[in-house]
């Protein structure tokens, strides 16, 4: 039987430069809070391992170290992005450690992670928004929470997007709203019509809650921001209450947003801009879904077609008699 590896603390000569990296992070290129928690917790995990396996620094971590570090968490049952995402929490450390000169070289710089097979966003249908956006509010913080599902879909906003507006974000007479993205780049999109009619039902209420010095736009039962995990919780108490059909969650209002305009305008760029994706292949991922929405629409209504479920792993073959 194998002996259980008992977990230690690494010693300071390995946490001491993590804790530098994670403020050079903080203060010099500003980024939030999770980011900095998200290194912290990626390579104290490094740290950890490196210790377990006899390690005491950085500086003489190998590229061989590495791909055994990647062995490990592919055995662990870490998927291959998630493994990437680690490397390349390693590999900017490694940077700081080489502009710090307290090594000569990045072992991570060259590895890569196991490819996985990429997992489509779940979406939710139209009828099914429709009825669940459709269903009316019980109370004052269900119309909150109206208001918070309308506007997601409506302009296609991350959760993080969402929790973060403020009242003077939304331009109700000019049906747009003003966000802070990724990378703290700001986009202003468009709100429909049953967002800003949610948005204008919500903002007396609001102010029955929230002090007149706080800015969020939503705010819990004490008047302050609503957090991430509320909003969570909410949507999911929301779609349980209204009978959804599947367990429903903010990222699902936002790829439901992306596909369903793809599906309409076949405008990848415009959608592109409106997700607020640095790159285009981040969106080309729509584009499958769409083309999953076309073939089942094909196997349901040609009649020379194969009809059994499309199961979105084989194409159907139409019997063309030759």
């Amino acid at each position: 039987m194998p002996e259980t590896r008992v977990p230690v603390t690494p010693p300071e000569v390995l946490t001491g430069p993590i804790s530098d990296f994670i403020r050079h992070l903080a203060a010099e290129k500003r980024h939030s809070p999770r980011t900095c928690d998200a290194y912290q917790r990626d390579l104290t995990r490094l740290a950890t391992w490196l210790w377990q396996e006899g390690g005491g620094e950085w500086r003489v971590v190998s590229g061989h170290d590495v791909r055994r570090y990647v062995a490990t968490l592919n055995r662990e049952g870490l998927s291959g992005r998630s493994i990437a995402r680690h490397l390349s929490s390693a590999r900017r450390f490694y940077q700081f450690l080489l502009r710090e000169r307290l090594v000569t070289d990045n072992p991570a710089l060259d590895i890569r992670a196991p490819k996985s097979g990429r997992r489509l966003p779940r979406v939710t249908d139209v009828d099914q928004l429709n009825h669940l956006l459709d269903a009316s509010p019980d109370d004052p913080l269900e119309m909150r929470d109206l208001c918070m599902f309308e506007l997601m879909y409506s302009s296609g906003l991350r959760l993080s997007e969402l929790a973060g507006l403020n009242l003077d974000a939304v331009d109700l007479k000019g049906g747009e709203v003003r966000v802070l993205g990724k990378g703290s780049k700001e986009r202003v999109l468009p709100v429909g019509r049953k967002a800003l009619k949610a948005i204008r039902c919500w903002l007396p209420v609001r102010s029955g809650l929230a002090s007149e010095q706080e800015p969020a736009l939503f705010v819990s039962r004490r008047g302050d921001r609503l957090s991430h995990r509320s909003i969570q919780s909410r949507l999911n108490r929301w779609g349980l209450k209204k009978g959804a059909d599947q367990k429903l969650h903010p990222h699902m209002l936002r790829h439901s947003f992306a596909s369903h305009m793809l599906e309409s305008s076949g405008d990848l760029r415009a959608v592109q801009e409106l997700l607020g994706h640095a790159d285009i292949a981040t969106t080309q991922v729509y584009t499958h879904l769409d083309f999953q929405h076309l073939a089942r629409v094909y196997d349901q209504s040609h009649p020379r077609a194969r009809r059994h479920r499309y199961d979105g792993s084989e194409r159907k073959e139409m019997n063309t008699g030759e």
